[in-house]
């Protein structure tokens, strides 16, 4: 658990100087924040979106995720779990603003959420960390979260912090239980659920950049259900031919 620990470290960090250049940008600078927040996540998303060895089982992790989520209701509950954390840490409003859908604190939880937990790093990462006692992509990733924090507190502000609680649990689960996961994921399945990461990044820097708000929340579960198409599809390719002889 030392390397999740590590990664959390470094989103407070990251955290905590974002606040401090935030609180000190004018509007005019904090739209170039937006702007350049939004479009280095649309780049990172749109990489590991393109990764997918199947545009076919990307498309139904995606679909299917996102009804799935819908109807749990996965943004709502994840906002309202949000609002209750700044209300447990604050009486007031971060900078008074209430944005639609979440106050600001609880959307900067959501967002940085997903950008944390969703790219495969995270997972193979804290596989390696548990089972092999290697730390060098936790590391790595907590480089790059750390500076991401920056960006994300800058313009959501603590929200981003609050994070870590959601990282802590995701990534100390595949670090514990690592050695039993990584064979049902297998390497594919691995891939996809990366590249499924790369949608919901995607979402997000729509958001930032005033393109179109999804509720991006509700798409998590496509990030499990992109693994298991991807091994679908692999024993469908195997199968069909050997009924068709």
């Amino acid at each position: 658990m030392i390397a999740v620990y590590i990664n959390c470290i470094a989103i407070i960090v990251g955290t905590l100087i974002g606040l401090l250049i935030g609180s000190r940008l004018k509007e005019g600078f904090k739209e170039v924040v937006f702007a350049s927040s939004g479009l280095v996540t649309l780049i990172i998303g749109i990489n590991m979106a393109l990764e997918t060895q199947s545009y076919l089982v990307l498309l139904f992790s995606v679909i299917v995720g996102g009804l799935v989520g819908y109807i749990l209701g996965i943004e709502r509950g994840i906002l309202r779990l949000g609002d209750w954390m700044e209300r447990k840490g604050s009486r007031s409003k971060v900078e008074g603003v209430e944005e639609k859908g979440g106050s600001l604190f609880a959307r900067g939880f959501l967002n940085a959420s997903v950008l944390f937990c969703s790219g495969a790093m995270s997972v193979v990462g804290s596989i390696a960390a548990g089972t092999q006692g290697d730390y060098t992509l936790i590391l790595i990733k907590s480089v790059m979260d750390g500076a991401m924090a920056i960006v994300f507190a800058s313009v959501y502000g603590i929200g981003v912090m609050a994070s870590i609680v959601v990282v802590l649990l995701y990534q100390g689960f595949f670090t514990l239980a690592g050695g039993w996961i990584a064979p049902l994921l297998g390497e594919a399945g691995l891939v996809e659920l990366s590249a499924a990461g790369g949608i919901l990044l995607i979402m997000i820097a729509f958001g930032l950049l005033k393109v179109k708000e999804f509720k991006t929340g509700n798409f998590i579960p496509a990030l499990l259900f992109a693994p298991f198409f991807s091994a679908l599809g692999a024993w469908i390719t195997r199968v069909v031919p050997f009924l068709g002889s």
